[in-house]
């Protein structure tokens, strides 16, 4: 029986680019990285004991890897508290993001990484 979810994995251009962005920009952590030499990549979380993380893989490696996948960004949906605060501290970090709108779930306004994927933060709590 499947009892929650893991690890969503984003596949990326360049690794260390949204890496940084994730950790210095947005508060996430890193919590865990590998690299052999062949393959590289990097765990994320907003804190180290999230139950579910971000892993940051080679886009170009990984369709080389496996063809078939399909490498395209998710739509996530990130929850937070006090979305006033952060709404603001994203823009004046020069964060790329939308309108702060009101929805039927709550409040919610998206953001980009530097790859021009969107994500999506509702307010909850």
């Amino acid at each position: 029986m499947i009892q929650q979810i893991g690890q969503v994995m984003l596949y990326v251009n360049d690794q260390q680019q949204v890496l940084n962005f994730w950790v210095d920009q947005i508060g996430f952590v890193s919590k865990e990285s590998y690299d052999d030499g062949q393959i590289r990549w990097y765990e994320i979380a907003p804190t180290m004991d999230a139950e579910t993380s971000f892993v940051l893989h080679d886009k170009q490696l990984i369709a080389k890897m496996q063809p078939e996948l399909n490498l395209a960004t998710p739509s996530i949906l990130l929850y937070a508290d006090a979305i006033d605060a952060l709404y603001e501290q994203f823009k004046a970090k020069g964060i790329t993001v939308g309108e702060l709108v009101n929805m039927p779930m709550g409040r919610v306004f998206n953001f980009a990484d530097p790859e021009n994927n969107y994500f999506a933060i509702v307010e909850k709590g």
